[in-house]
Formats: C-alpha cells, structure tokens, sequence
C-alpha cells in the first residue's frame, strides 16, 4: 500500500525510531519534551498517524491482550527505508514565520492608540519567558552524552527567541520608528524585503 508521507509521518518514524516501540500517548508525551517546542501540531494525529503508517506496512502494531489493552507501535523494515530516504533528501519546506502578533502589527494603523505599545509589551513578556524556558532545558540536556543532535534545534530555539524578543523591545521602548531605524543597515544592504512583503518575509 503506497500512501502520502507528511511532515506528521517522519515525525511519528522518527520518534518511534529514537525511542523504539510507543504507544500513542508515549508519543505525545515526547512530543510535549522535544520538538513540540518547535514544531506544534495537532495531538489528535499522533493517534490517527501510527495506525495509518502500519496499515501502510511502515509502523507493525502490537495489541496488549488484557488491561488497557494498549497498542505499541515499532518501524518496520520498511519504515526505517522511508525515514532514511527523507533524511537523506537535503531539500526542505521554505523557512515560514506564521505569527499572529506580525499580522496584528502589519494592521496596527487600524487600530486605537495604544495598540503597538500593548502588543510589543505583551510580546517582549511572552518571549522573554519562552527565551528563558529554552535556554533553562538547554543548560540541563546541552551536556547530556550523545544527545547533542537532538538538542542542537533547541540552540536556534534560543537564538530565534533571542531575536524576537530584541525586536519587541525596541518596538516597546522605541515604537515601530524606532525599531525600524535600528535595522537600516540591514534593510542598505538590501537583505530586507519591502513593506508590502512582496519578495521577501511576510507574516503567514
């Protein structure tokens, strides 16, 4: 049976592939810990996921036969196939900022006075306390023995966290002007797209 991998599919090989046969709920739990920082998506899938990837003959399900009669899934041979085939492709899915707080900044001239300055405190508080969550679970699994590549995502973590939250408090303590005067250079050297996010970044 030939079926449609999605980011959601590799996430479920991998996963079963780090940690050896789970369950549904070991699944989310270890979403919970690892990349559910940052990749988010609907838990609902780690439950539908695994039984579509076994009847495709990637996952083999095994049922508990008395209690909760749980069911554990491990990688087929095949399984182990599909997972090295999309790690061994390079290409990925553009880089995509999907932030609810850009777009609400983007229509900000829409809204009453005090709109930006509510948003980049609410903000620069948000991702202050994310920055500091990250760089806490960083400073205790960094050292860990050979998990430096599962932890490695966590560092751009810190950084992508750092940067967001220099941007709202330039925005907090200087308004939008000030923020934008801040990254001219960066915008001279023509590394910024324009306004309207026609060729470059834009929110969604």
């Amino acid at each position: 049976m030939t079926i449609h991998l999605s980011s959601s599919s590799y996430l479920v090989l991998g996963l079963i592939g780090l940690r050896g046969p789970s369950s549904s709920y070991q699944l989310k739990r270890a979403v919970e810990r690892s990349v559910g920082y940052f990749w988010p998506f609907p838990h609902s899938q780690l439950y539908v996921e695994p039984k579509r990837l076994a009847e495709a003959g990637l996952l083999e399900e095994s049922a508990e036969t008395a209690g909760r009669r749980r069911r554990t899934y491990s990688l087929t041979a095949a399984g182990r196939d599909a997972l090295r085939a999309w790690l061994g492709d390079p290409g990925t899915e553009v880089f995509q900022v999907r932030n609810e707080a850009e777009l609400k900044l983007f229509f900000s001239e829409l809204g009453d006075p005090g709109t930006v300055e509510r948003l980049a405190e609410a903000q620069a508080d948000y991702h202050s306390e994310r920055l500091a969550g990250f760089r806490e679970t960083l400073e205790r699994l960094g050292t860990v023995p050979d998990l430096e590549k599962r932890v490695a995502p966590l560092v751009l973590g810190v950084r992508i966290e750092a940067a967001c939250l220099s941007f709202w408090e330039d925005v907090r303590e200087s308004g939008v002007s000030g923020a934008l005067a801040r990254t001219a250079p960066v915008a001279a050297e023509g590394t910024a797209g324009p306004p309207d996010g026609g060729s470059g970044h834009h929110p969604g």
